[in-house]
């Protein structure tokens, strides 16, 4: 299933956090759980899927991953807080 969607992945609660871009939220989330691919996520341990958002178009996706990197940490923290106030792992929600 194709949707565009942006998404932070956290090492745990007020960790070290990871935004990302996909067409293919479901997938990328379980190559990040699962150490599928070496990077950022498996050296610094995020495995917890704490924010996402859908789009209708990668474009709109891409804008919106630009804009959460641009922004400051405190930033981040307060829109993950917003959607997931308990840092809940949202994994289970989109599969």
């Amino acid at each position: 299933m194709k949707q565009p969607a942006v998404y932070i992945m956290a090492s745990e609660r007020n960790g070290t956090l990871y935004t990302g871009v996909t067409s293919n939220l479901p997938k990328r989330i379980y190559e990040h759980k699962n150490g599928v691919t070496d990077g950022f996520t498996a050296q610094y341990k995020c495995s917890a899927l704490v924010y996402y958002a859908v789009f209708d178009d990668m474009t709109a996706a891409i804008t919106e991953e630009k804009r959460i990197k641009g922004g400051s940490r405190k930033r981040k923290l307060a829109l993950i807080e917003t959607m997931n106030p308990d840092w809940k792992d949202l994994y289970n929600d989109i599969v």
